[in-house]
């Protein structure tokens, strides 16, 4: 019995797309259409119905990985993607993998068993399971958000994060300040290198970069206490502390404000992402907004697209972000 295997390979082709040559034809070019129902009709192909139905049937649900979903950046996130797929008649399925490789394999495992038609990954690792193999075996439909990196060879919506660490760096600059702390992400993270690289090419232009102080972060409040308390004990303290996102640097704003020091009368601090909360510190928080609603509805619309043959290469979309400049950063005082 002839089976789609031999059609695909008669024809040149995936499995998959002789099934979408039998399931959905319209979305298939049509040179290569021609190509699988020739193979089909040289070979004597006729698809098993019970089966072809398990092939093809689509469950209308996308799968979404978020490394923490107590991060009040990935929940603006998702909200975003819970309102696009909806519109779309899609249903969310949520995973929060806690920054665990184990975990993000047994989801991208449900992908490989068609619990869902697509995935949305919110960290930086794409699931072994999922990678391309040697074969050639098609990718399933895969988008990231937010963690941009040419290696994964997935479409991706994001920011540009090096140019809006370098706005940051910029603004700490014009206030006149010189040393400056900065406390960065994993730096296991394409996101946090990103930044990094920024905030390192506006110090070198400003030949400053022999006063730049590093700590290394994990973008929890604690971390941004623990990294701000080694800042400030040295010998020359930074007058600005720059986080490479708002829950660290409302840690630093805890602890300044535990030791006496003011903010921004002694102390600037700066932050990343702008989430909820970033106006309501005391004082409100300096940082770059990332358009988190859109970062979402366009990963669906990307992944969409995929499902629907209008995007087959790795689409990078860089989003617009934004300074906002409020009470935590200040000009430097002798």
């Amino acid at each position: 019995m002839t089976t789609i295997r031999d059609v695909a390979e008669s024809a040149n082709v995936s499995t998959a797309t002789v099934s979408r040559v039998l399931s959905n034809p319209e979305i298939v070019a049509e040179a290569t259409r021609r190509q699988v129902l020739k193979a089909i009709e040289r070979l004597g192909y006729a698809p098993n119905a019970a089966a072809k139905i398990l092939r093809t049937a689509a469950t209308h649900k996308l799968l979404v990985t978020v490394p923490d979903i107590s991060n009040p950046f990935f929940s603006k996130i998702i909200e975003g993607i819970e309102e696009a797929a909806q519109h779309e008649g899609y249903a969310v399925l949520l995973g929060d993998t806690h920054h665990d490789a184990e975990t993000e394999e047994r989801y991208g495992s449900m992908l490989r068993r068609r619990e869902a038609d697509g995935l949305i990954f919110l960290g930086h690792r794409l699931p072994k399971c999922l990678k391309q193999n040697k074969r050639g075996v098609e990718l399933p439909p895969i988008v990231n958000g937010c963690e941009y990196s040419p290696e994964l060879g997935v479409p991706s919506a994001h920011i540009n994060n090096e140019q809006a660490a370098r706005q940051v760096m910029d603004h700490l600059y014009g206030l006149g300040h010189r040393r400056i702390g900065i406390i960065t992400g994993p730096l296991g993270s394409p996101l946090s290198r990103d930044r990094l690289a920024g905030a390192l090419a506006c110090a070198r232009q400003q030949g400053a970069a022999s006063q730049l102080s590093e700590v290394e972060g994990d973008f929890s409040i604690a971390s941004g206490i623990a990294a701000g308390a080694r800042l400030l004990a040295q010998k020359k303290p930074p007058t600005a502390i720059f986080c490479f996102n708002d829950e660290m640097a409302i840690g630093v704003l805890d602890y300044a404000r535990r030791v006496g020091i003011k903010v921004p009368e002694s102390l600037s601090v700066a932050g990343f992402d702008d989430i909820r909360f970033a106006p309501y510190t005391n004082p409100s928080l300096t940082t770059i907004r990332q358009p988190m609603l859109d970062i979402g509805r366009e990963t669906v619309r990307l992944l969409l697209g995929i499902l629907r043959g209008t995007i087959d290469t790795a689409v990078s979309i860089t989003l617009p972000h934004t300074l906002e400049i409020r009470e935590s950063t200040g000009p430097l005082r002798r």
